[in-house]
């Protein structure tokens, strides 16, 4: 479904909004991409969408055109304010732009208690990946969100969804968000398709939330991935010594040869080392 505003390189050439390299700025100008990443997001028609980093509202007008209840953006260039008005104008009452820092602000709490909810945005190249690991680590889950439809580059698609048989790319972010949610690439979106156009094909990943991730406490889920994938060539019983434990002991009472090493050990795996590990200082307070 398209709208009757202008088109989306008119009003970046009116309002003068050429793309910050700082700001992981890469606008998306093709009206059937932005179309699809919508529908992804769908079904829309009773959702309040978050939206990250929109900028002349190219995938805001989408979500909108396709029926979307609510849309709240989160834009920290103050330049696309005036484009984002003008949206909000088309569509009166559905719209909602805050001006913000996406990385200092709690999204959860902009959403209040409508149902359903959920995150869909061409994310800042340069935030994405803190975004997604913010949202991932929070206390509170299930969240609020029911699912997250969110564009990376493809390098990084690649280590969301990664599984042990993926080695190059199995790291902590694939522990992270395959721990708590079902992962999966939807679909490319080739460099060609951006203005400016960037050095690497970007790729739209979902996310669903799972009701019941295995118990775990995130924090040391993290350190543990982070201990273990930080020195990834090392058997785990070398690369787990920065834990501040006994490796040999922490592997064997998590059912784990020492020997292995980070790439072979799956999700269970490292919930259950952050377990063991969590019970390990608990008896020594």
């Amino acid at each position: 479904m398209k709208d009757s505003l202008p088109p989306l390189r008119e009003v970046v050439a009116a309002h003068g909004l050429d793309a910050k390299k700082n700001l992981g700025q890469n606008f998306l100008f093709d009206l059937n991409l932005t179309a699809r990443i919508a529908r992804a997001a769908g079904p829309l028609a009773a959702a309040t969408i978050i939206e990250i980093g929109p900028g002349p509202g190219g995938l805001t007008r989408a979500l909108l055109a396709e029926g979307a209840k609510r849309v709240i953006a989160i834009e920290r260039d103050a330049r696309c304010l005036p484009a984002l008005a003008e949206i909000a104008a088309h569509y009166p009452g559905r719209l909602d732009v805050i001006e913000g820092d996406a990385l200092e602000t709690d999204v959860a709490t902009l959403v209040g208690e409508a149902r359903p909810a959920r995150i869909c945005a061409n994310l800042p190249y340069n935030i994405a990946t803190a975004l997604l690991t913010r949202w991932l680590e929070t206390p509170h889950w299930p969240p609020v969100f029911d699912r997250f439809v969110l564009m990376f580059q493809k390098e990084v698609a690649q280590r969301i969804v990664a599984t042990p048989r993926e080695r190059a790319d199995y790291g902590r972010l694939a522990i992270l968000a395959n721990w708590r949610c079902a992962t999966r690439i939807l679909f490319d979106v080739p460099a060609a398709a951006f203005t400016p156009a960037p050095k690497v094909t970007s790729a739209i990943v979902e996310l669903v939330p799972r009701a019941a991730p295995l118990a775990c406490d995130g924090k040391l889920l993290s350190a543990v991935t982070q201990a273990a994938f930080g020195q990834r060539r090392k058997m785990l019983r070398q690369s787990l010594k920065g834990l501040g434990v006994d490796p040999i002991d922490l592997l064997e009472r998590a059912g784990i040869q020492p020997t292995k090493r980070a790439e072979e050990i799956d999700v269970a795996g490292f919930v259950a080392l952050a377990n063991v590990l969590q019970e390990t200082r608990g008896a020594a307070t």
